[in-house]
């Protein structure tokens, strides 16, 4: 394997591994931790034991993460495994998602942290509808990055000739879907070729193996950073989770203020920062203060930037709650009952468009109705079907909701926290639906 000069060093690398079931995703985790040596002894020697309980004279890769009692017995993925490793090159954070249509809302759950996603196809099948519907998915929760890993090369007679055409098949579904880039692999998990090693039986390829590929592949956030030149932050966003008032004694023994004066505002900044005596609009109300103190466990900053937890303290008293949420006043999103999105339905029982949901997006949650069902969106075709009555499990398409009260959102592809929501079944509390708004949206 080539070296990887010191400039391309880079930082933790978030990938999912997705496709139809029996693809090999997880021999191809078992493969990448095994051949880069991300195991520890006592997890090779366990791994050993559980090929020969199950009969197998060679190890099973996919053990390492197929960890679930009923995913070991019937050999599938059921739920997400999270597996770590490192090289010299840079960390990684695994997501091997289940391939099972009926499994799709854990894909959904893996892929909307990832930088990367895996798709992997059997040589000897092609392209499967849930092969499709997960490339789909892959870009509607964002991720920039695609790599098309065609596996089982060992099992079929032309390899060359199958990873070519299988190449073109992807190519010609995912040209609409707009990934920034489209990286194909042969690969053979079982066997190592073109994993970690080049191996000997595809000789033909000359392009970079799977992990050369994934120690260079830029993270979101880098994308980010080279969207915003000049170091530009994006908007102030920070959804409140808890609102703490302490009526007896200080919160900071050297904060100055008098018993029963604090009241705070705890979260995590989801996008911009925030500093001292910047003014910010608490939505949907639309009252406005000024920042007076940020505090952390470690004590007060004069400035806080994205993903860091933090108690604000505002200048003045207003009226907020878990759920509200924070902005500058100058690039405030508008608060709105009336939400046009894209929903993937996840319940084995149908949408029923004229009872009420509740909604939850970042802290807030209120009840809302499907107001209307524009399109499904056909994931063999990408077509759209217009009109349709209802949504079953793993279809997806473009809504409008109206909620009981309004909401503070931006479109998903500006702001991953408030442009992303989920539908709960009051009824039951189940997870029935997972949600993006549209670029309809103010932000």
């Amino acid at each position: 394997m080539r070296a990887i000069a010191p400039a391309a060093r880079a930082g933790l690398l978030r990938f999912v591994t997705a496709g139809s079931v029996d693809d090999g995703k997880s021999t191809l985790i078992g493969r990448l931790l095994f051949d880069s040596k991300g195991l520890q002894a006592d997890q090779i020697t366990a791994l050993e034991a559980a090929s020969r309980r199950r009969g197998l004279t060679e190890v099973d890769l996919s053990l390492l993460t197929d960890g679930l009692l009923a995913e070991r017995e019937q050999g599938i993925t059921i739920d997400v495994a999270y597996r770590y490793f490192a090289t010299p090159a840079r960390k990684f954070i695994i997501g091997d998602s289940p391939g099972h249509a009926q499994y799709t809302r854990n894909m959904v759950t893996a892929a909307s942290t990832a930088d990367v996603a895996v798709l992997l196809v059997d040589a000897r099948q092609g392209l499967q509808p849930q092969t499709r519907r997960h490339a789909y998915l892959a870009r509607w929760v964002g991720i920039p990055r695609m790599v098309l890993a065609v596996n089982k090369m060992d099992l079929v007679v032309d390899a060359r000739e199958a990873f070519e055409r299988i190449r073109a098949q992807f190519h010609r579904f995912a040209t609409g879907l707009g990934f920034a880039e489209v990286h194909e692999i042969p690969v053979s998990a079982l066997r190592g070729d073109m994993v970690v090693s080049r191996g000997e039986a595809l000789g033909w390829y000359d392009g970079l193996t799977l992990l050369e590929y994934l120690e260079t592949a830029p993270t979101r956030h880098d994308d980010l950073a080279r969207s915003r030149p000049g170091g530009q932050s994006r908007p102030l966003r920070f959804p409140v989770q808890r609102v703490v008032r302490v009526a007896g004694g200080n919160a900071q023994p050297d904060s100055g203020f008098e018993y029963g004066e604090f009241r705070g505002y705890q979260g995590t900044i989801a996008s911009g920062e925030a500093a001292l005596g910047d003014e910010i609009v608490a939505l949907p109300a639309g009252t406005r203060a000024r920042i007076a103190q940020i505090l952390t466990a470690d004590g007060e900053l004069a400035h806080a930037s994205a993903d860091m937890a933090v108690t604000l303290r505002l200048d003045t008293q207003i009226d907020v709650s878990r759920g509200d949420l924070f902005a500058a006043p100058e690039t405030a999103p508008e608060a709105t009952q009336d939400i046009d999105a894209e929903v993937c339905w996840f319940d084995a029982e149908p949408l029923v468009a004229s009872r009420p949901y509740l909604i939850k997006q970042g802290c807030a949650t209120v009840r809302a109705r499907f107001a209307s069902l524009a399109h499904r969106i056909d994931v063999d075709s990408l077509r759209l079907v217009d009109g349709p009555d209802t949504l079953h499990m793993n279809d997806i398409a473009h809504v409008q909701l109206r909620t009981q009260r309004p909401l503070a959102v931006d479109p998903y592809e500006s702001n991953r926290v408030t442009g992303a929501f989920i539908v709960i079944d009051e009824a039951t509390n189940r997870t029935v639906a997972a949600g993006t708004v549209g670029r309809g949206a103010q932000g």
